[in-house]
Formats: structure tokens, sequence, C-alpha cells
């Protein structure tokens, strides 16, 4: 759940410190102050984009922290160790600064974050039903997303397209072959003969730099031998050698150490100085016994490098690219079908369809079993929203031809009267309708998904008097199992919080400020009063709200 916001010179907040309680939370507040402050930085802190907007005016940067406690998600636990993140126990922070140029850091328990890992870990903390979520499920993209959200399918929809991607890709390539088949032939055989032609050389993995480092080695061998051995003179083989020389000289310091015991700092090092002469002779031999004339070896590195060298020019790639650029010949041959070429590129289209085909069969399955549960709660939850007899329908119309989505499109229908036949919900809901059907659907949807903490934002927008009081009651209900913040202009929601939070705004000398302040009993008596009775509050009002509270 959300434990702690904290804000500092964002929008028009100057600094805020706010901790969060369990069940429902309500946020009030007049026109403008800000109410919806809260899950702009929120949304911030989970993975949207930020810009120099947001930075209060004559600041350098805005900065958000959010504090959550995970304990009861091993998931997240578990992500943040696959992410190499530090395990903070059963804490969870999430920091961002953003500059006033827009520029953004992101923290995730202290260390740097990207964008894509704040989302990540964000859709197991925050579920955000925005108020103009009800417009959005007009649209059947934002249907079937709400659908297979609740059948669990995501995943499974995500990886339909994939495949419908895949073969689509293929049918066209083998499209494009069948209109152009003596091209398509043509370069299949380009391909297949310099596959041969490369693939007959055998060129080994680094196969170039190592021939040109041993012709190297061995066009220059004689010079090798003959500094190698001169120099094996002077360190110790002839007759006037850096080993003898450096003998005689430490024997007769040795001799005068007797005499002053100072000069053994300089036989410790002469010592050394020994061992080092004594292995780089060692070292050199060892070498020397490896070194010798091979011309034959010579004219056989030679001739293999001519032939790549012969070849990569054929084929203007460098020497080195060759075993690359064979890789690339073979992939796009198989592409074109391999040997067998335009019959086995149909072979893979109908694979590829195939399993198109398996996958989007699995996820029909899945929506319609959804479907069914999902039209069943959400039309006897909207019995209590003042839609009496209405019903709801989630309907899968079957496609002429598969698309990305599946095999269906998915339609909410919806009739106001239960002899009335369904029609699509954009045709039939007037908007408050339809703000009741969208806040039906996030209520039911919210109360399968494992995420801990909701956020409702004025969802209330439309409805008043005996439907305000109900979806009053049903956010308390839903806050007994989790963390629910709604941000509302009606008094009957408002007294239904656990967590009072009133925002409000007043203009400083530099400029405008909005504040948010938790209200003990007392206050929320005035703020209810406030949203009930306009500009003048009377006691009557007081006693009103009193009741409401009770």
């Amino acid at each position: 759940m959300l434990s702690a916001l904290h804000l500092r010179d964002f929008v028009i907040v100057r600094e805020l410190d706010l901790d969060f309680a369990n069940g429902l939370t309500v946020l009030t507040g007049e026109t403008g102050a800000g109410k919806s402050i809260i899950i702009d930085a929120l949304g911030l802190l989970l993975g949207e984009r930020a810009d120099a907007g947001v930075v209060r005016h004559g600041c350098e940067r805005a900065e958000l922290s959010a504090e959550f406690g995970t304990s009861n998600l091993p998931q997240v636990a578990a992500w943040l160790a696959e992410q190499g993140f530090s395990d903070e126990g059963d804490q969870l922070l999430i920091r961002r600064i953003i500059d006033a140029s827009g520029k953004s850091r992101s923290f995730i328990n202290g260390s740097p974050a990207t964008l894509t890992q704040l989302k990540a870990v964000g859709e197991w903390l925050v579920d955000i039903h925005g108020q103009h979520a009800h417009q959005s499920l007009l649209r059947h993209d934002a249907q079937r997303e709400l659908v297979d959200a609740y059948a669990g399918a995501t995943n499974l929809a995500r990886d339909v397209a994939k495949h419908y991607q895949h073969w689509h890709s293929l049918a066209n390539e083998l499209q494009s072959a069948e209109q152009n088949a003596d091209r398509f032939e043509a370069e299949r055989e380009r391909l297949q003969w310099q596959i041969d032609e490369i693939g007959g050389l055998a060129i080994a993995a680094d196969e170039w730099p190592e021939l040109q480092a041993e012709h190297k080695r061995l066009h220059h061998a004689a010079s090798l031998i003959e500094g190698v051995q001169s120099g094996l003179d002077a360190l110790s083989d002839g007759d006037d050698n850096c080993q003898s020389w450096l003998a005689t000289v430490a024997h007769r310091l040795s001799q005068l150490a007797q005499y002053d015991p100072a000069i053994n700092e300089t036989l410790e090092l002469l010592a050394g100085a020994e061992a080092q002469l004594s292995e780089s002779v060692s070292s050199l031999r060892h070498y020397a016994d490896k070194l010798e004339l091979d011309p034959d070896r010579l004219a056989d590195v030679e001739a293999r490098m001519d032939a790549l060298y012969r070849a990569g020019r054929k084929y203007r790639v460098d020497p080195s690219m060759l075993v690359e650029q064979l890789a690339e010949w073979q992939a796009r041959l198989a592409e074109l079908g391999g040997e067998e070429g335009l019959d086995a590129l149909r072979k893979q289209v109908a694979q590829a369809e195939s399993q198109f085909r398996k996958h989007a069969e699995t996820l029909s399955k899945q929506r319609a079993k959804a479907a069914k549960t999902l039209s069943k709660l959400v039309s006897e939850q909207m019995q209590t929203l003042a839609l009496s007899g209405s019903r709801c329908e989630v309907v899968l119309i079957e496609q002429t031809q598969p698309a990305a989505f599946g095999l269906e499109q998915i339609e909410l229908q919806t009739a106001n009267h239960p002899a009335s036949p369904l029609r699509p919900m954009a045709k039939v809901a007037s908007g408050g309708e339809l703000s009741r059907i969208s806040l039906a659907l996030q209520v039911v949807t919210s109360q399968v998904a494992n995420v801990p903490t909701l956020i409702f934002d004025e969802v209330d927008v439309g409805i008043g008097g005996r439907v305000a009081e109900i979806v009053g009651r049903l956010l308390s209900e839903l806050g007994q199992s989790r963390q629910v913040l709604c941000i509302t202009h009606l008094p009957q929601v408002a007294a239904c919080g656990a967590q009072h939070l009133q925002v409000a705004k007043a203009q400083a000398k530099d400029g405008v400020h909005s504040s948010i302040a938790q209200l003990s009993h007392e206050q929320r008596i005035e703020e209810i009063a406030r949203m009930l009775g306009g500009l003048e509050i009377t006691d009557t009002t007081r006693q009103h709200a009193a009741e409401m509270l009770a």
C-alpha cells in the first residue's frame, strides 16, 4: 500500500508530506485547488513522462518521492532482486527529480532506475482510474483491454499480436515472391552460390587476425632468431655477460659488508636483480627454442591469406567480416525458403498461421469465460447504482478475418430496461449512466486484481443524491480489503472515508500555493457542510453534515 508521499516545488505545491491510512481515503477541496496533484505526482513516480511544466515557477527542480509497503507483494521483492535493486525489507522507496529543463532522474531504493522499470513495478503497486475513464470505455480497444485484463490474458493477447505480425510478415514475403517468381528464384540461387563459395573456404572464427599475427612472426623469423640469440649472449651466454658481471659485483660487496653492514641493503637489491635476470634468461631461452625458419608454413599462410583477401575483395567486405557476411546470407536464404524455395516458404506461412490460431483460440476461450462472469457481476452492481432493470453484456463478435487482437472484436452492450434489446454502450447510455456503468466495471475488475492501492479520480461525476450515498458505501466496502483513494466533489462520498484530506489553495507573494491537510472530526463536519451548503454554511447544514458522518 501507499504509505507516504513527499513533494517539493511540484506545480503549485511548495512542500508537502502526507501519510496515508488503510481503507478509504477521500480528498476534497474547492474547484481549482489542485485535488489531482496527488494523482499527477504518483503518475510521474510510476513512469509517466515529465516536462518542465511540473516544476513550480521560479524553482530549479521538482522532487517527488513515495514510500510503499510491500509485505504482501512477494513478486515485488523477486523483481527487485532480478533487476539488481537493494532489498529494503517490506518497504519500497521511489524517488524522481525533474529539473526546469524537463530532464529527470529516477531512483528505486536509492539506485538509478529507468522509466520502464518504474512502470513495471508500478503495475503491482497502484491502479489509477481517471475521471475520464468512462469516456475511454466507448473505444473498442479500451473495452478489449479491460476484458483481457479481467481474464488474466493480457500477456496472452500480446503473444497473439506477435504471432499475427510474424504470420503476416511471412505471408507478405510469400506474396511478393510469387508475384516476382523469376527475381525471387534469381536471388535465392545467387545466395546459394555465394554461400557455397564462402562456405567452401571453411573460415574459422577469428582466423583472419590469427593468420596476420602468424604471418608477421614467420616473415620476420630470421630477424627474431638473430635478435634473441644476441640478447642471450649479452645476458648469459657470451664471454662477457651480465650474469657474470652481476655475480662478481655481488661477491665483492658481500666481502665488504663485514666492514659496514649498511652494504647489506644493496646486496638484497642485487639478489633480486639476479633472480629477475635469471628468470628473463630462462623465458628468452624458452622462446628461442620455439623459433625456427619455416618457409613452407610461411607459404601456406600467405596462400590462405590471399584466398581470404580475394574473397573479401570480391564481395566488398573486409576479410575479417567474411564469417559474419556468410551468416547474413544464410539467414536471408532461410527467409526465402532455403534450398526448397517457395515450397518451404509456403510451409513457413502455414506453420506461422497455425501458431497464431492456436494462441488466438486459447485467448478466445479465456475471453468467453471472463465475459460471462463479468457481464453478470457488472449487471448486479448496476442495480445498486440507480440503474435498476439495466444490464451490461460483454459481447464477443467474431471477425470475418483474423486480426492482431485475435479472432473476435469485444463490445460492451447495454440495455436500460429488461425488455429492451442490447445495443452498443455508446448508443444507449447517457453521460451520467455511462459514468455509473464505468464505476461498476472498475469496482468489479478491481476486486479481482492484486494491486493493493486503488485511486479513483472523480469517477462519481454525473451522479448525486441516493446514488452518491451508494457509491460512497461501495467505495468504503472496497476499502475493507484494499487501500482506496478517491477524489470527490460529493459530500455523500466524502462522509464514507476513513481518512479525509482537504486540498486548499492560497495566494502568497511568490505565487499560488496548494496545500493538503488531514481533517479532524470537527474539521470534516465543516468541510462536508461546505460541500453541502455552498458559500453560506448554517447550523442546519453543519447538523446535516454531522448526521452524514455518523
